[in-house]
């Protein structure tokens, strides 16, 4: 096991990470940090929720100065790898991002929000369907719209134009993205999740996750490993209503056009949908 990470090296370690910490979260990993013996477990809990955060672990646990044959995807275990004493140091070396206004904290509630819901309701189907790393799942499903808080700090009208993407007006919901601004959030999440050492079948379907139309027409039986985790991907959005707390939108069209497809991979019913929706409120997640 590696000794504690030097400042010189979780300074060059933490160079370029940009997506901003929820405030809320760490103030309560101060809080937690001050106890006369922090808890680890609720610490990584605790990191778990946030998109940033996470991330950074990840970076510093999967970085070559570990030596890891095997690149880690969950939180927990990531923390864990690490230990406290590095842990620690590493949440001193990172502070809110720009020392974000009112406003900006606001807009960006909704993404941290749905990439939490998002995160659980992923590896909840990905155990129920049987695939057999519900961890991947949970990343996949935090991280998969990394892109857009990026997307937001470089384009002030993004939002404007997200909400737009979501209307159905296009092929793809990226299409409007690229029109406007010669890029999209998936291609900028495939890069951040590059950067966080993440594994490369998660960085793929990251950066294919709103391609859903041409995977899920393709009968060749290719990727089935990718393919399964956007399929829970996908179903894990609509039932978090994606479409109408980032899209603003009373539909969703991109499910509506490929949920026979989804189901029939997964092997779920709009039967199914209905039970997990009702089990998922029990648990607090908001569902639609």
């Amino acid at each position: 096991m590696p000794a504690d990470l030097t400042e010189e090296q979780i300074a060059k370690i933490l160079h370029g990470i940009s997506v901003p910490t929820q405030p809320q979260i760490l103030v309560d990993l101060q809080m937690e940090q001050i106890m006369p013996d922090p808890d680890i477990t609720r610490i990584a809990k605790l990191i778990a929720k946030d998109v940033g955060l996470a991330g950074t672990m990840l970076k510093f646990v999967n970085s070559p100065f570990y030596g890891l044959s095997n690149k880690i995807t969950s939180i927990e275990q990531a923390v864990s790898l690490l230990g406290i004493n590095t842990v620690i140091n590493i949440l001193n070396g990172i502070a809110i991002k720009g020392e974000m206004s009112d406003e900006k904290i606001v807009a960006l509630t909704r993404f941290w929000d749905t990439a939490n819901d998002i995160a659980m309701v992923c590896a909840t189907v990905a155990k129920r369907v049987g695939y057999p790393t519900p961890d991947e799942a949970y990343t996949l499903g935090l991280f998969h719209n990394s892109g857009i808080p990026l997307m937001m700090k470089k384009f002030d009208d993004y939002l404007k134009v997200m909400e737009k993407t979501y209307s159905g007006d296009h092929e793809r919901i990226i299409d409007l993205e690229n029109e406007q601004f010669n890029t999209n959030h998936c291609v900028v999440g495939y890069y951040t999740a590059k950067s966080w050492n993440l594994p490369n079948h998660i960085c793929q379907v990251i950066s294919e996750h709103h391609n859903t139309q041409q995977i899920f027409s393709a009968k060749d039986g290719k990727n089935q490993h990718q393919k399964t985790l956007l399929a829970v991907l996908k179903l894990a959005e609509h039932i978090c209503g994606n479409y109408k707390v980032l899209g603003m939108q009373d539909s969703d069209p991109e499910w509506d056009n490929n949920k026979d497809d989804i189901l029939e991979h997964l092997g779920l019913t709009n039967y199914d949908i209905d039970e997990l929706k009702e089990n998922f409120s029990d648990m607090g997640v908001n569902v639609y």
